[in-house]
């Protein structure tokens, strides 16, 4: 028995070590999948160096510099610690371990509502298979863990008795410091009170004890407020979800914010499918809290795809209830297969004690990342690294016009050598600049006069985008570089005569022209 407990690995373990091994060591590369890594890093780099929290723009060139509300700079120095140590490998590795802990502690989350191991187990994994569309080496991945945490305080609170709602202020103060989801904690606390008032105005039977749990949680909702002032911008950062969020031009063109694509292979399609059937079928009646969780949270993943992490997260317990009641009502013989299997897992579970497999996966994917024999970067497929490698060895005067995720790879690659005009901050830019910018990128009309009035003197944009076909065909433009990934353009002028002179060869590498060759 003693022997079991230390070579079997738990469910818990089994979640975490194939979420993290598999995203280490396996497909770390798609952690990296968006430039904004590259920015957080260096903004952690330049708070670490000058200890203080920028509150206007360091990486672009406009003049005076703009606002800018760094609300992710705790995560930010994390990173650039992490980055410092271990560079992007060792970062990849940071937010892999961060999301296998996350889905490790809601199977433990799941288990404590009475959900047998099989069903917390399938029910973990659907939830991490719709999540993955948001896995990102980004400060978000610190939101859906604490999401986790402040969720089940909130459950065992409001349905094991167990009172530890002191912990979340504690909680709420390290959030506020970390991302702007923060907000979140605070709207799932104003939910529970709000329904505690409401089942207690509609069930006279448990007035009282509803009545008492929505005061210690109006309480603590205060009390959570009151804390998250503490941060380099104070109440301002209260605001700042709202207004993220409220922002049209943003929820209309930033693709994270877009509502989910049904036409593509979602998950998350499939398991709202699956939580649609299961309230039909088995006719369960919701309380008021999970009624509200469900009708909220949904609405929030069919506005905007960024949130379907945490309705997965969210609804996890909700849709175990609902399938007990379903596998109870199963026939017979698919039933007791259930049952069988259930209850072999079951006993594993009783069995094991240990971390040792845990400990054991940490130390290995430590190895390989110390030792050099794993290594991540930024795909060169999709990012411009050999363009930036070529900016690097030039000195090129004047204003760039950039495509966004160029500028997030370029402030990671070149900054401060030189300064963008766009990048993944389009809170910070706003919506005057980023119709600006859309216009440029799109060469819709009057893209011309926005780069005269924003004296563009050069352009570094994906070779396959529609401005570096418009400029390849104009000779007031000239491409002094170019690859199956990027292109740079200067003006045909004399600041740029030089640069055209040395490279007059250039030709624009696009998709024909690889296809004839």
């Amino acid at each position: 028995m003693g022997r079991n407990r230390i070579l079997l690995p738990s469910v818990a373990e089994t979640i975490f070590l194939s979420i993290f091994v598999f995203l280490s060591l396996g497909y770390g590369a798609g952690l990296l999948g968006d430039g904004d890594t590259g920015y957080h890093i260096r903004a952690g780099e330049f708070i670490l160096a000058r200890r203080t929290v920028p509150k206007a723009d360091i990486f672009s060139f406009w003049e005076p510099p703009l606002p800018w509300m760094a609300h992710e700079w705790l995560s930010e120095v994390i990173m650039a610690i992490v980055h410092a140590a271990t560079g992007l490998t060792g970062m990849v590795v940071m937010f892999s371990f961060v999301l296998a802990l996350t889905f490790a502690l809601l199977y433990k989350m799941l288990r404590e509502h009475r959900t047998d191991a099989l069903l917390a187990l399938v029910v973990t994994y659907l939830a991490a298979v719709s999540s993955a569309l948001h896995w990102l080496a980004r400060p978000h991945v610190f939101s859906l863990l604490l999401t986790v945490v402040w969720y089940r305080l909130l459950n065992r609170f409001q349905y094991g008795g167990r009172g530890r709602l002191g912990l979340l202020p504690l909680v709420a103060l390290l959030w506020v410091n970390l991302h702007g989801g923060f907000i979140l904690g605070l709207v799932l606390l104003g939910i529970y009170a709000a329904c505690n008032v409401v089942a207690a105005a509609t069930d006279p039977l448990d007035s009282q004890s509803h009545w008492i749990r929505a005061g210690k949680l109006s309480v603590c909702l205060l009390a959570c407020i009151a804390v998250s002032v503490v941060n380099p911008r104070g109440w301002d950062m209260l605001i700042f979800p709202f207004q993220l969020t409220s922002n049209r031009f943003i929820l209309d063109h930033i693709s994270e914010f877009l509502s989910p694509n049904f036409h593509r292979p979602l998950p998350f399609k499939y398991l709202l499918m699956l939580c649609v059937a299961l309230l039909a079928w088995t006719k369960t009646r919701l309380d008021w809290i999970e009624l509200a969780l469900i009708l909220i949270f949904t609405y929030m993943a069919l506005f905007s795809a960024r949130y379907i992490p945490l309705w997965a997260i969210v609804t996890a317990p909700i849709l175990c209830r609902l399938a007990r009641r379903t596998i109870a009502e199963l026939p017979p013989r698919l039933g007791a297969f259930w049952q069988t299997r259930a209850g072999n897992l079951e006993r594993i579970e009783q069995r094991t004690r240990s971390y040792v497999w845990s400990g054991a996966g940490l130390a290995v994917v430590a190895t390989l990342v110390a030792t050099g024999a794993f290594k991540v970067d930024f795909d060169a497929k999709r990012f411009p690294a050999e363009a930036v490698e070529f900016l690097r060895r030039e000195h090129i005067p004047g204003r760039m016009f950039n495509d966004d995720e160029y500028g997030d790879y370029l402030i990671y690659k070149a900054w401060p050598q030189y300064r963008v005009s766009f990048d993944g901050r389009s809170d910070m830019y706003g919506e005057k600049m980023g119709r600006e910018y859309l216009k440029m990128v799109q060469v819709l009309p009057g893209w011309e006069k926005t780069a005269e009035d924003y004296g563009i003197g050069w352009v570094f944009v994906p070779t396959r985008s529609s401005l570096a076909a418009v400029l390849a065909a104009r000779e007031d433009w000239r491409p002094i570089y170019s690859d199956r990934v990027a292109t740079i353009f200067v003006r045909n002028n004399e600041t740029y005569r030089a640069l055209i002179q040395k490279y007059p060869a250039v030709k624009v590498q696009f998709p024909e022209a690889e296809n004839s060759t």
